[in-house]
């Protein structure tokens, strides 16, 4: 009965029909957030939030082994620091939120709070920077921060979001540059390895970059429905921040200089990546290194004699080495755990019976390919372990032949257009590097350049929208 692939779950909208609805009832049904009296602001909830500690636990030790420092800066930054980078008040004005007033009176200075944090990291290094021995300073936040978005979604864009965002100040370009693409290069291992979602990594384009940087690095990922996801950033400042922050130390031959900056940073967007890239019409599916029960125990028939007793002894030595729940609800049946489990993405479940005790044996069942295997109870741990790592690595396989299908090559603007309205996806085409060929390709598609990939290939030698010399070859997508 509910093992039938095409008995879904009645609750969530069929994926094909409406993929917005469809994460929204994913987002809902399987308990990672809610909506709040806060017009678009999420709660996170317990399920949803283990997901990001799961995140942060593998990201925070990867920063670590890379010489970073957790550190907390003040929510509430003053417009004064705001207003000292240019480009980067213009870039963030639209999404800042104000405080007027404390208690009640007026502020002598308005203060925002945080949409990012380099205005007031600067203002620290100025103070901690005096000579090259202070040199290099790695630092992360994990935080909140608030962007007055107009059209939100949970996890993927929401006026409040939790990040971490990494700043750093060196004693040389070629450091600072080096620094940037590390990170960059643990974002792809996150996503990758923990997530198990294939990147994408490239600079953006000028139009794209982020506000006040020199160089901005992405690593783009692709969902389901075949719209890219930009999942996490790493800039390259230069200098853009040390001068008008007056950041300079004594270096090695006793002459005064401006030192060097980056900032990088990942969110609970890439919450929104695996919902996104992995879930199906049953519900989640979630990878096994970020899911928070990596194995739920369903007793069958618990009322008999002795099958609770050995559920409960089988789940004391399996959560020894596994995240594991048992699941004693007496109100469900057992069908109706089934698919909650499977709504809720589990990577494995084991049922346990009267009939499984006598002949000493458990049924596996994986939430990727909802197939079954009977495996002996002495040999449950071996078998669960392994399994994982199937699991694990065949989520990412069939995201990276997904991400291959959806990746198209054009030449003309009629090429593109067919491409992206026919497999929307990933498509690769030659540009100029003219903003308003760029602008012309969003405006007639709903494309946006995604990157500038490291590994650049060659199409032709015309852009693909004006016809002119080609100066990249580009990575475009519509986003989210």
């Amino acid at each position: 009965m509910m093992e039938n692939k095409n008995n879904f779950v009645k609750e969530i909208t069929n994926i094909e029909e409406d993929f917005a609805k469809w994460y929204t009832d994913i987002v809902i049904k399987a308990e990672l957030a809610d909506y709040t009296d806060t017009k678009g602001c999420i709660a996170i909830k317990p399920y949803g939030y283990e997901i990001w500690e799961n995140i942060q636990k593998y990201a925070d030790s990867k920063f670590k082994e890379a010489g970073v420092k957790n550190v907390y800066m003040p929510v509430l930054i003053p417009e004064s620091l705001l207003n000292k980078e240019k480009d980067h008040i213009e870039g963030f004005a639209p999404e800042v939120a104000w405080v007027t007033i404390g208690g009640q009176e007026e502020l002598e200075e308005k203060l925002c709070i945080r949409p990012t944090s380099e205005t007031m990291f600067s203002t620290m290094f100025s103070k901690w920077v005096t000579s090259w021995r202070d040199l290099p300073i790695i630092t992360n936040q994990w935080c909140n921060v608030l962007r007055w978005e107009k059209e939100t979604r949970p996890f993927l864009r929401s006026r409040e979001f939790l990040w971490q965002e990494g700043h750093t100040v060196h004693e040389t370009s070629k450091e600072a540059e080096e620094l940037t693409l590390k990170m960059l290069d643990v974002y792809k291992d996150v996503i990758e390895n923990l997530l198990a979602i294939p990147v994408l990594q490239g600079n953006k384009t000028e139009k794209e970059k982020f506000s006040g940087a020199v160089n901005t690095y992405t690593v783009e990922t692709l969902t389901r429905d075949g719209r890219a996801l930009q999942s996490g950033t790493s800039h390259y400042f230069g200098q853009n921040f040390t001068k008008p922050f007056d950041i300079k130390f004594q270096n090695r031959e006793g002459k005064e200089e401006y030192a060097y900056q980056t900032s990088w940073g990942i969110s609970t967007r890439l919450i929104g990546a695996v919902i996104m890239t992995h879930g199906d019409n049953r519900g989640l599916k979630l990878p096994p290194k970020v899911a928070p029960i990596q194995v739920v125990i369903v007793p069958i028939a618990g009322h008999k004699e002795g099958v609770l007793e050995k559920a409960n002894s089988l789940f004391t030595e399996l959560n020894k080495n596994f995240r594991v729940h048992i699941d004693n609800r007496d109100n469900y049946s057992t069908g109706y755990k089934f698919n909650d489990w499977e709504m809720r993405g589990v990577p494995i479940r084991i049922e346990i019976g009267p009939r499984d005790i006598e002949n000493g044996v458990l049924t596996l069942t994986r939430r990727d390919t909802l197939e079954k295997k009977e495996v002996k109870m002495e040999n449950a741990e071996k078998e669960i372990e392994s399994l994982l790592a199937q699991i694990q690595q065949n989520m990412f396989n069939e995201c990276n032949e997904r991400l291959k299908e959806r990746t198209t090559v054009a030449a003309t603007m009629d090429e593109f257009i067919k491409n992206i309205n026919e497999n929307q996806g990933y498509i690769k085409a030659m540009w100029c590097g003219d903003v308003a060929c760029e602008d012309k390709i969003k405006e007639e598609t709903g494309a946006h350049s995604r990157c500038i990939p490291f590994n650049e290939e060659h199409i032709s030698d015309k852009c693909v929208c004006c016809g002119k010399e080609a100066k990249y070859m580009v990575v475009w997508g519509r986003q989210y």
